[in-house]
């Protein structure tokens, strides 16, 4: 990785009550980030009605905040490695924090959408800290537990955000149940802001030592990463959106020129592209991005299939994940226990497993559709697909990260974050894409849900095919 020492190396007697109460306190935000993802699919409506917002504005309560998120990830990672990630966690949840008082605050669909993107903003500065700092203060199987912790903290987010949603607009009333959404993470964000300044140990660079941000390899990674993901991310300009995918890429290539040409110039880059050369890595991240492809629309195509084919609410869909969640948080405590020693063995059975969920979800669909099965027997095989999570993102994460040197952590973690996201966008792209258009040309729900069902299995067949050709490199370099 890169040459020069950014961030002090953690000492190793960091005391196990300390490293919990970190954890705590890394988690806590981590978990404030994603409810406020996951809430927002129960909330367009109310909101839309609440603030007479056009589909577009209503797009752009979902987009603003992913494009901020995912386009910040890897500079706010470098930028924490060299100038010390406890400042940047604590601005990045100020800005959350901000952006959640104004968000429930938010008089027009145009201010709630500019508050979107200040907690996009301050969710992209804090995630790759939350890593970095994981990395810099948990070693051997206690790192293994903390990404386990991490995974659990993860699904049960994800899952818990649509239910405590669905239960403010019941409680509340729909016009405060969505304000409310957001209101809810400011005292969290407070007191994570508070906590982190007394539990999180400080790693501010030496003085006097020399300071490199590279600002042009950040600005050009920054509107690549704006032009890939937008297209995917706004689908209210129609084909006129595409024109930023060819721009993106361009400025991808001329953005692995600068870091190239800025190293031969004995300068610190962005990011060292050598990193890109360890296989463990690379692949990794591979694994990741392309099972992010599929799995993530799953959460898209059930709850379209239960509500808009089935007629059920918008809180019998989001129950149904729940049991997923729960064996997810459980599949993740338990890999984390034998991550080190599995391997990617047991990222090859989390996908396996994963393919059985699709399978399942596929046939259990079929049989609501032509056999009358009640709806809530979609739980059973979500559940299963709750398992394969647990059993294949926190080991991956571990695995991948464990090939680079901590002091890195901040950047790798939003190099191997931005692969999700990037996964996601596009696959929440194709997959429903697919579902829609097969339901207005055929007028056949399952028609199209066996179709999304089948796209995604492809994905996690590909998933599953790198993880083998990563556990065969991981034979050779255990037998050399």
């Amino acid at each position: 990785m890169s040459r020069t020492v950014a961030v002090e190396e953690p000492s190793a007697d960091v005391p196990p009550f300390k490293r919990r109460r970190l954890l705590l306190v890394l988690l806590a935000p981590l978990f404030m980030a994603l409810v406020a993802v996951s809430v927002i699919n129960v909330a367009l409506a109310p909101i839309g009605n609440d603030l007479h917002a056009t589909s577009s504005g209503l797009q752009w309560v979902l987009s603003g905040y992913a494009l901020a998120f995912g386009v910040l990830l890897v500079p706010a990672g470098r930028i924490g490695d060299a100038t010390g990630r406890k400042r940047m966690l604590l601005i990045g949840l100020a800005f959350f924090t901000l952006g959640s008082i104004i968000s429930a605050l938010s008089p027009t669909i145009q201010v709630l959408n500019l508050s979107r993107i200040v907690q996009g903003i301050g969710s992209g500065l804090l995630n790759p800290q939350v890593v970095g700092i994981i990395q810099q203060h948990f070693r051997g199987q206690d790192r293994a537990r903390a990404f386990a912790m991490f995974g659990t903290t993860v699904a049960l987010a994800t899952a818990i955000g649509p239910v405590i949603g669905g239960l403010l607009i019941a409680l509340l009333g729909p016009d405060a149940g969505w304000r409310w959404m957001f209101g809810m993470n400011v005292p969290i964000g407070v007191l994570a802001i508070w906590a982190g300044s007394y539990w999180v140990p400080g790693d501010y660079r030496p003085k006097g030592s020399r300071l490199d941000l590279d600002p042009v390899g950040i600005v050009l990674l920054a509107l690549a990463l704006l032009c890939v993901m937008f297209p995917f991310l706004e689908r209210g300009l129609g084909t006129g959106a595409w024109i930023t995918l060819p721009i993106g890429l361009a400025l991808s290539l001329v953005w692995i020129r600068w870091e190239s040409r800025y190293r031969r110039l004995g300068r610190e880059p962005m990011v060292d592209l050598d990193i890109f050369a360890n296989r463990a890595f690379s692949n990794g991240i591979l694994i990741v991005s392309v099972y992010f492809l599929g799995s993530t629309s799953i959460w898209i195509v059930i709850p379209l299939f239960v509500q808009n084919h089935l007629g059920h609410q918008a809180l019998f869909a989001a129950l149904l994940g729940l049991p997923s969640s729960i064996f997810a948080g459980i599949g993740s405590q338990i890999s984390g226990r034998y991550v080190l020693d599995a391997g990617r063995r047991m990222v090859i059975a989390g996908l396996s497993v994963a393919g059985l969920g699709v399978i399942l979800i596929l046939g259990t669909g079929m049989g609501v559709e032509w056999l009358g099965w009640p709806a809530w027997t979609l739980v059973f095989p979500l559940a299963v697909i709750g398992i394969s999570q647990g059993f294949t993102v926190s080991p991956n994460q571990t695995l991948t990260l464990a090939a680079v040197d901590p002091r890195y952590g901040g950047v790798a973690g939003g190099i191997l974050q931005t692969g999700q996201r990037i996964g996601q966008a596009v696959g929440t792209a194709i997959i429903p894409g697919i579902l829609f258009t097969l339901t207005e040309q055929t007028d056949s729900w399952i028609t199209a849900f066996i179709a999304a069902l089948t796209v995604i299995a492809v994905f996690v067949a590909l998933a599953i095919a790198v993880s083998v050709v990563d556990r065969r490199r991981e034979k050779a370099a255990i037998t050399a």
